[in-house]
């Protein structure tokens, strides 16, 4: 009972901590916190703690809970964090403080996107452990999104500044680095004789 416990606290804490790193880091100065802001804008990195949550659990229904609760947190304390820490748009000239305001819609609709999808992911990130071919189509699943988001940002927001554009060029690579690693070294262990594998 202690270590489910402990699990749980540990991805809602996790969660919380993304959401946090999401919302802040664009307020930062410098291209460092762009980019990092940039990368967390994302829905893969979202994606990604989801199926990592699914691939530390044992147990699938656990997998698809624990997903959807942690990116349910995670969303909640973006908006959170957004609304009071707000930024003025340059150009806008503020008289006192601005108002806390939080996006409740946004909550509502990341929110049951993160109920929704965050179970996918879960179970996904626990078939992922099945060893060799079997695990394989699971195993590409993030870089896979990380890819396919990537390429559309690139295609339809491509004037969005340099750092942006070389954020996602960057994660394209690495997608495609992270599909052709994980691939072969499932062809390589395959390959081994059983004993060794």
């Amino acid at each position: 009972m202690g270590a489910r416990i402990a699990a749980v606290s540990a991805v809602l804490g996790a969660g919380a901590v993304l959401g946090l790193v999401g919302a802040l880091a664009a307020q930062g100065g410098g291209a460092l916190f762009r980019a990092v802001g940039v990368v967390f804008a994302g829905g893969w990195p979202w994606a990604c703690f989801g199926f990592l949550v699914g691939y530390v659990r044992r147990s699938k229904a656990e997998s698809a809970v624990l997903a959807s609760a942690g990116l349910g947190v995670g969303v909640v304390v973006y908006y959170l964090c957004k609304a009071f820490s707000p930024v003025t748009p340059i150009g806008v000239v503020v008289s006192g403080e601005p108002q806390a305001q939080v996006n409740w819609a946004g909550v509502v609709m990341w929110g049951a996107a993160a109920v929704l999808f965050g179970a996918p992911l879960g179970v996904s990130g626990n078939l992922a452990r099945n060893p060799g071919v079997a695990g394989l189509p699971f195993r590409l699943l993030v870089p896979l999104i990380a890819f396919y988001e990537t390429s559309m940002r690139l295609g339809v927001e491509g004037t969005a500044g340099a750092v942006a554009t070389a954020v996602w060029s960057t994660v394209r690579a690495l997608a495609v680095l992270a599909a052709v690693a994980l691939a072969g070294h499932t062809v390589w262990r395959w390959r081994r004789p059983a004993g060794t594998r």
